[in-house]
């Protein structure tokens, strides 16, 4: 019985650490929360003060939905510029939003500070949608949050973070 018991945590042991390899050294993925799944694969992130990074949303890399530049202080975004491509206005003659106005370039989108988007990860990890978070393995900064509420194949919404800097 005691075999069956250690037999039976080993293997559940290699079937976690298995679900989070990654092709990237400096990446951990976790697939069932916000949080890192394996002890020590990567440090405990916590929100600093202050920072910068750059935020990629969509899932097609060679498409996104738009690229911005945050400044993040005191847990709020201080400042967040789209990059490589016009902001969108509204026309002034619109009665009505009637949705997105820069088309192609995708709509314009409040930009999250890292922990409001590793919260919102888990709420939506914890209200049963599929979450996908991967980390930086040499301080724990999120680098990529995909979610999926919808369970259909294409409704995943994704974000990349790159080019941050604590400061």
């Amino acid at each position: 019985m005691r075999f069956e018991r250690a037999l039976c945590a080993f293997a559940l042991v290699g079937v976690v650490a298995g679900c989070t390899s990654s092709s990237d050294p400096k990446i951990v993925e976790s697939t069932t929360s916000a949080a890192p799944a394996v002890a020590g694969s990567a440090p405990a992130w916590t929100e600093p003060g202050s920072y910068s990074y750059k935020l990629t949303r969509g899932c097609d890399a060679a498409k996104p939905l738009g690229i911005y530049q945050a400044t993040v202080q005191g847990g709020k975004v201080t400042g967040s510029t789209r990059v490589g491509g016009a902001t969108a206005a509204p026309d002034p003659s619109a009665a009505v939003d009637l949705g997105p106005v820069t088309g192609d370039e995708g709509e314009e989108i409040e930009v999250p500070t890292l922990g409001e988007l590793v919260a919102m990860a888990q709420t939506s990890a914890d209200d049963g949608g599929q979450v996908s978070t991967e980390y930086d393995t040499a301080d724990g900064h999120p680098v990529k949050v995909t979610v999926n509420v919808s369970g259909e194949a294409d409704g995943a919404e994704c974000w990349g973070i790159s080019d941050y800097k604590v400061g």
